[in-house]
């Protein structure tokens, strides 16, 4: 009998082919447009099947969109240790999304990000499905405020808000980022502002923003 592949051996062949395609997705739809390229012609160019891409994502939008949902994920997995040293939840929230920045330490993000950012603004799906993503993750990161905090009582809508005022900053610092880009372009500079300048934008815009939501946070919950 042949020995069953070694698990961490088929997780790396997943992860090469999940990143093959979502480096051909945007220069192709960057190349030809989004509504240039169809699906089947995606796989055929990674050689993959179309079985194989819906393992991993759920559609073109989907994977237009994996750099800026990468970090997000990021995002909520440090939510979910992080330390509330007595912070307001948006310094908390900004202390792990610039957790979640350093983790895209990939040289190649910060250049997939700002390719699915200028697609996002020239493609109206790429919006709705970005809305959609953004609710979940809302969802998700205010769980993890009630369940490890005990924040969010009904009626309280001080969490949610400070939740959408970091997705708000990011927004703001992405906007700075990628005009940046399209400066250096301009000058005949071909390489993308790093994402340390993206986590520098973030600091500025979280600093920027009014400081009357003062919801701090305190020792994780008792669990049961």
């Amino acid at each position: 009998m042949t020995a069953a592949p070694d698990p961490s051996l088929r997780e790396r062949k997943k992860r090469r082919t999940r990143q093959a395609l979502i480096d051909t997705a945007l220069e192709l739809f960057t190349r030809r447009g989004f509504g240039g390229v169809t699906l089947d012609e995606l796989c055929e160019e990674v050689e993959v099947s179309k079985r194989t891409f819906f393992r991993t994502f759920t559609s073109k939008e989907d994977v237009a969109m994996a750099p800026d949902q990468d970090l997000w994920r990021a995002f909520l997995e440090e939510l979910e240790t992080a330390e509330p040293d007595g912070l307001p939840v948006v310094e908390l929230g900004r202390d792990a999304l610039l957790a979640a920045l350093e983790r895209m330490d990939d040289e190649g993000w910060a250049r997939r990000m700002l390719l699915s950012r200028r697609l996002a603004e020239r493609t109206p799906s790429m919006g709705a499905h970005g809305l959609q993503f953004c609710e979940a993750t809302t969802q998700r990161a205010l769980e993890i405020l009630h369940r490890r905090f005990g924040l969010g009582a009904p009626g309280d809508l001080r969490p949610r808000l400070a939740v959408d005022m970091l997705v708000a900053a990011l927004h703001g610092a992405l906007a700075g980022w990628v005009a940046r880009a399209e400066e250096a372009d301009g000058a005949g500079r071909a390489e993308p502002p790093a994402a340390g300048e993206l986590a520098d934008r973030l600091r500025e815009a979280v600093a920027a923003l009014p400081g009357g939501l003062a919801l701090t946070v305190g020792q994780p919950a008792e669990r049961g």
